[in-house]
């Protein structure tokens, strides 16, 4: 939690988790932000959810990503998260470990219009179609 927030400045997360040197550090941060359901008020969510959305745009620290694509499971809610998931997912020049964490971060959302939507265009993919067309099954989505 003392990671996540500020100090006394109320310095943004955003840059925090840039100015952050420590990778271990920034994984840990990004961990916090999945497993700690209601850690931040709904105010700070859009901007944590660009701060953890630029994270994974990063290409540069791979298990870090990962973290990010699970961790923005936490933000479907918030526009042009899921787009960004969707397009990870669709994405066949990465890692079939970073595109099934955005694939199941889609999921974990649950059978929302967007969701659904997400899913049927993954449906299409040859890697991720038959997971996608399975939770599609699940939802009764036909």
């Amino acid at each position: 939690m003392r990671l996540l927030r500020a100090h006394a400045n109320r310095e943004p997360v955003t840059q925090q988790m840039r100015d952050t040197p420590a990778h271990r550090v920034r994984i840990h941060v990004v961990k916090q932000l999945r497993n700690g359901t209601g850690l931040l008020v709904p105010a700070d969510r859009p901007a944590v959810a660009k701060s953890v959305a630029q994270v994974l745009a990063d290409t540069s620290a791979a298990e870090l990503r990962l973290q990010a694509a699970l961790a923005l499971g936490d933000f479907t809610g918030i526009d042009g998260v899921l787009a960004i998931l969707s397009q990870i997912a669709l994405a066949c020049d990465e890692s079939i470990d970073l595109r099934y964490a955005a694939f199941t971060a889609i999921e974990r959302a649950g059978p929302t219009p967007e969701c659904i939507a997400a899913l049927g265009r993954i449906a299409h993919d040859e890697t991720l179609g038959d997971a996608a067309r399975s939770v599609l099954s699940a939802w009764h989505v036909t």
